[in-house]
């Protein structure tokens, strides 16, 4: 059976998956830690990935690899192929007045959106040149090749063969602000227009084309950025909505054609597939449950049981889930609130039902921001370590009324480069068919009285002095 691997290399770790090709059963894996913070030297990332390479038994016995990557992190190379200054990552905002920038310089939301499908906001490549432009010209200046987290581990995983040889994919080009998913061009005007000057990028291959190779002789896929793997790796079709809970809140779902929101809700990304992956994220996701459990005083399987013993609605109490600000709606100085308390909805249940509800609907105006672009909304997948919860399973689909899926917890993202790296290897117009296992499918009654109530009090929220 010919063997292949997946790596994610995430925000806070590494992880190798290596995978039988046929079937994607996952034969043995590895794991390694990332360094804190919003900047990182891309050596610590090789080294991770060398530390979780070991982990998993290494690599001599795989026939293609793939890495997937978070998104939209600024790797800048000068002409030896050394890093000029260390990665700013996707949640680096020193760059949130650069958008600010970009987006007059153009013209406008609208002339963005239809440069490249969205508008720019702090996490997007683009703007991370520009502030390198203003804050760092010496650097900027040095820059001869830009490329993203997944890209520059696929190039060392070749040996660095040089600049030109540089790859990615549309699912990861289409984050950096430089790269039109309609087209299928990059936006070099808009490159200059964030760095000042024009640089080598990397090629864009297509779904299962490898460009590159590793000194074992093993195949190289073009790897993807981490929502795209994550799609790719859950088997996500079209109608198919994928909302992970995690640290933040992310709504992306599989569309058959590009899209663009003037409103920078949601950004028209491209798939791992050559398709087109609309995505909205948000800042509050399983925080919010954190901090209702802090509150009341209770474990997460507690605050489960609470809400569930709740009626649906908390007897009209809602809580408006913007405890970090907000980033969708773009709310960054809101607060989080409780509205409707009266003396029947004073106890624990209730406010245990209101803060799953609350982070649920949430998440359903982010999935409403996907549709109302046109793309069909049939099913929810649901992942991320709150998925585990019933009580967050049934409510999400009263909330949102449609039916959940929820697969056995794993590592979707490179399960997702290693369904790539097969794909690689078998050729073929689609990857293949990989079937996920302990899937739990939940239907609830639905409760659209939940959203009407929610709406009626979300805008009331406090601005932060």
């Amino acid at each position: 059976m010919p063997l292949v691997a997946g790596i994610d290399s995430s925000t806070q770790s590494c992880k190798v998956v290596v995978c039988d090709a046929e079937t994607g059963e996952v034969v043995r894996s590895g794991h390694a830690p990332h360094p804190e913070g919003t900047e990182v030297a891309p050596e610590a990332w090789w080294d991770a990935l060398q530390t979780a390479i070991a982990a998993a038994g290494g690599l001599d016995d795989v026939a293609a690899v793939a890495v997937g990557g978070q998104q939209h992190g600024m790797v800048c190379l000068d002409e030896a192929g050394d890093v000029v200054r260390p990665a700013l990552l996707w949640n680096d905002t020193r760059s949130a007045q650069a958008a600010l920038d970009l987006i007059d310089e153009l013209g406008g939301p609208q002339a963005w959106v239809e440069a490249v499908g969205l508008v720019p906001v702090a996490s997007f490549t683009v703007t991370k040149l520009r502030w390198l432009r203003d804050a760092e010209p010496d650097n900027a200046r040095r820059t001869a090749a830009v490329c993203l987290p997944h890209d520059y581990l696929t190039w060392r995983l070749a040996g660095a063969p040089g600049l030109d040889a540089l790859v990615t994919d549309r699912g990861d080009a289409s984050g950096t602000g430089y790269w039109s998913p309609a087209t299928g061009d990059y936006r070099r005007d808009l490159l200059a227009l964030g760095l000042g000057h024009d640089v080598i990028l990397p090629r864009v291959l297509g779904p299962a084309e490898s460009g590159l190779s590793m000194p074992s002789g093993a195949l190289l896929g073009p790897g993807t950025g981490d929502n795209a793997g994550a799609a790719l790796g859950l088997g996500a079709v079209s109608g198919d909505v994928v909302v992970s809970i995690g640290t933040s809140g992310v709504a992306c779902a599989v569309a058959d054609a590009p899209v663009g929101d003037v409103t920078g809700a949601v950004a028209g990304f491209a798939d791992a597939t050559g398709r087109f992956l609309p995505l909205v994220a948000t800042l509050n996701a399983a925080r919010v449950l954190d901090a209702a459990c802090r509150m009341l005083g209770v474990s997460h399987e507690e605050l489960s049981e609470l809400a569930l013993s709740a009626p649906a609605g908390a007897g009209g109490l809602v809580l408006v889930p913007y405890l970090e600000g907000e980033r969708t709606p773009n709310k960054p100085d809101a607060t989080g609130a409780v509205h409707g308390l009266r003396l029947e909805t004073a106890n624990p249940a209730y406010l245990a039902r209101a803060a799953v509800e609350g982070m649920i609907c949430g998440l359903a105006d982010a999935v409403d921001a996907v549709r109302a672009l046109g793309t069909p909304v049939e099913r929810i997948i649901l992942v991320g370590g709150a998925a585990r919860s019933r009580a967050v399973r049934e409510i999400a689909s009263a909330v949102l009324g449609l039916p959940v899926t929820v697969p056995e917890p794993g590592e979707y993202v490179a399960r997702g480069a290693a369904r790539q790296a097969a794909w690689v290897l078998a050729g073929g117009d689609e990857p293949p068919a990989w079937p996920l296992s302990g899937v739990v499918s939940t239907e609830a009654e639905p409760t659209p009285s939940v959203r009407v109530r929610y709406a009626d009090v979300r805008d009331l929220t406090a601005v932060r002095p």
